[in-house]
């Protein structure tokens, strides 16, 4: 099975997001939390983590960028009890029983993001509100560039 993992290749998450995820932490959308949010109640950094974050699912930060990993049964069993406990904590699910079919479904929309794609392919995601208010998501996959340099800055001439 494969599930998101969280990515950084530089610092700027800490600069747009509110709650920065660390490097390396299982990841889903998180589009629910803005279930409530509207295009005209978000701004800066809660807007920013809107339109391009995904959701970690340690430190419940969030990352532009995700990786696709491997990810074992129990591993997963753990991130929905994990996620379940969060809805409880902080979405006012009424019990564990009551929030595990919402942490399962989201960790399954994850998984089938995945499905595809070979592991270490990263993705980012795109956000934003439809016409009627809904919320849409663009997965876009990152390709690292194929063209070959048009110049060399420096060769390596090994010492004789």
């Amino acid at each position: 099975m494969k599930l998101f993992k969280t990515i950084h290749f530089d610092q700027s998450d800490a600069n747009v997001y509110e709650a920065v995820a660390g490097s390396d932490e299982w990841a889903v959308s998180g589009a629910f939390a803005f279930s409530n949010a509207s295009p005209d109640t978000l701004s800066g950094k809660a807007k920013q983590a809107f339109s391009n974050g995904f959701l970690s699912l340690e430190g419940f930060g969030r990352a532009t960028f995700v990786t696709i990993a491997q990810i074992t049964r129990d591993e997963e069993r753990a991130l929905v009890d994990k996620l379940s406990q969060h809805f409880v904590d902080h979405y006012g699910a009424p019990d564990l029983r009551a929030a595990k079919p919402a942490a399962q479904a989201e960790l399954e929309f994850a998984r089938s993001t995945c499905a595809g794609e070979p592991v270490n392919t990263v993705f980012t995601v795109r956000r934003h509100f439809d016409d009627d208010g809904n919320i849409k998501e663009e997965y876009r996959i990152v390709t690292p560039p194929t063209e070959t340099t048009h110049t060399k800055v420096w060769d390596i001439v090994e010492d004789e």
